[in-house]
C-alpha cells in the first residue's frame, strides 16, 4: 500500500537521490500521442520513442505508460518484454512529470513528487491543461507500491537538476529562478528545498541552459554527473554555433567549481551537432489553444548531452549530423566500462526534448 509521506522529508528520513550512474531497478517512459506538438499524429515522434525503448530494454527492463485510446498500438510496436501500461497524460516527458527516486541504505525506496506546471504554468508554459501529467509520479509510486513525498506549492521537474549522489545537484539558475515556476521564493529557499528533498549538501548554479523558450534552460542539456567528481558538459569551439556562448559559460562554471566532498571537478568535453536542427517547411502539427506552436525555422534544442546512463550502457542521440560519430565516440571513453548505443531522436527533438527528457530511471536498492 503506497502512502503520502506528511511532515518530513527524505533528507529528515534518511534518503538520497543517487547518481543515474548507480544501478537501476528498470526505466519508465510515456507513450507520445498530441497532435498539436508532435507531427503528422505523432506517428514518427512514435516510432522514435519506440526505438529508444528497445534500446534501453537490452540493458535493463522498461516500462512504457500510454493512454487508453493508444494502448493497442503501442504494444504492437514494442517488443514483448516491454512492459506497457494504461495511464493517461497529457504528453510524454516523465523526466519531468514522473516521481524522482529516492533510496536508503536499508533497502528503501520512496518517490519525490514535484508539482508539475508544463514549464512555467500560465506565465510561460507550453501547454494547457497539466492536470494529468501532475498525477503521473503519484501514479507511478502506486503502481510500484512505495510511498511518496508531494512537494505541493514547489514547483519542479527532473531534468531541472542532476546529482552525483554523494551530496551535490547540479542545476540552472534560467530555470529554477524563472518566473513561472517558485517566484515567491528566494535562491536560498529553493537551494534549501532541492537539498532537503535530494539529500544534498551543495548546489552548483550553473547560469544559463540552451533552451529558454521551451523548458526555460534544463540542465540535462548542458552538463551531467557521469562518475562522483566528473562532469560531462557541452562545449564548441564555433562560434557561430547557436549554443556557443552557453557551452562557454557552462564549462567555465565546472571547471572552477568544486563538489560537496570539496573535490575540484574533473571537466569531458562533449560535442555539440555541426548543423543546428530546424524546423523545416509544412510541420504537420495540430492548432489548439493553450499549446504554444512550432513555426517554420525554429531552431531545435539538439544536445547530445541529453543521453540516458542505464545498467552497462549509455543511450546516446543521434541526429543524422556529421558529429554523431564524434559524439558516441566521446560518451564512450567517458564510459569504458559501458556501451554506448545511439538512437536516431530528430522526431522527438522536434516535439521539444530527448532520451534523458522522456525517461525516468527508478534506482535499484541494496
Amino acid at each position: 500500500m503506497a502512502k503520502r509521506i506528511e511532515g518530513t522529508t527524505p533528507k529528515q528520513d534518511g534518503y538520497r537521490m543517487p547518481g543515474e550512474f548507480e544501478p537501476h531497478e528498470k526505466t519508465w517512459m510515456l507513450w507520445p500521442v498530441r497532435p498539436d506538438n508532435w507531427r503528422n499524429g505523432a506517428k514518427p515522434a512514435q516510432k522514435a520513442f519506440a526505438e529508444v525503448a528497445k534500446a534501453i530494454s537490452q540493458f535493463e527492463p522498461l516500462v512504457m505508460c500510454v493512454n487508453q485510446e493508444q494502448y493497442t498500438n503501442c504494444r504492437e510496436q514494442l517488443p514483448p518484454q516491454i512492459k506497457v501500461v494504461e495511464i493517461a497524460s497529457n504528453d510524454a516527458w516523465i523526466r519531468d512529470c514522473g516521481p524522482t527516486f529516492v533510496i536508503n541504505d536499508k533497502g528503501g525506496i520512496r518517490g519525490c513528487d514535484w508539482t508539475f506546471n508544463a514549464w512555467g504554468g500560465l506565465v510561460d508554459g507550453l501547454y494547457f491543461p497539466w492536470d494529468q501529467d501532475d498525477l503521473i509520479a503519484r501514479k507511478v509510486c502506486e503502481i510500484e507500491e512505495i510511498d511518496s513525498y508531494r512537494t505541493n506549492q514547489f514547483i519542479l521537474e527532473g531534468g531541472s537538476f542532476h546529482v552525483d549522489g554523494e551530496g551535490t545537484v547540479m542545476t540552472t539558475k534560467m530555470c529554477l529562478l524563472s518566473e513561472g515556476r517558485n517566484s515567491h521564493m528566494s535562491q536560498k529557499q529553493i537551494e534549501d528545498k532541492l537539498c532537503e528533498y535530494l539529500n544534498c549538501e551543495k548546489v552548483i548554479w550553473i547560469e544559463d541552459g540552451i533552451d529558454p523558450d521551451e523548458t526555460n534552460g534544463h540542465v540535462d542539456d548542458v552538463a551531467c554527473f557521469i562518475r562522483p567528481g566528473e562532469v560531462a558538459c557541452i562545449y564548441t569551439e564555433e562560434e557561430e554555433n547557436p549554443f556557443y556562448q552557453e557551452a562557454k559559460d557552462a564549462y567555465e562554471t565546472l571547471i572552477n567549481t568544486t563538489d560537496a566532498k570539496g573535490r575540484k571537478l574533473k571537466v569531458h568535453k562533449l560535442c555539440l551537432p555541426k548543423n543546428p536542427v530546424t524546423i523545416m517547411g509544412d510541420f504537420a502539427i495540430d492548432a489548439i489553444e493553450g499549446t504554444k506552436p512550432r513555426e517554420d525555422g525554429d531552431i531545435c534544442i539538439a544536445s547530445y548531452m541529453n543521453f540516458l546512463i542505464v545498467n552497462d550502457g549509455v543511450i546516446v542521440p543521434q541526429y543524422g549530423d556529421e558529429n554523431d560519430a564524434m559524439a558516441l565516440k566521446q560518451i564512450q571513453e567517458m564510459f569504458p566500462n559501458r556501451k554506448a548505443v545511439g538512437v536516431n531522436t530528430r522526431e522527438i527533438v522536434y516535439g521539444g526534448g530527448n532520451i534523458h527528457c522522456i525517461t525516468q530511471q527508478q534506482p535499484k536498492v541494496k
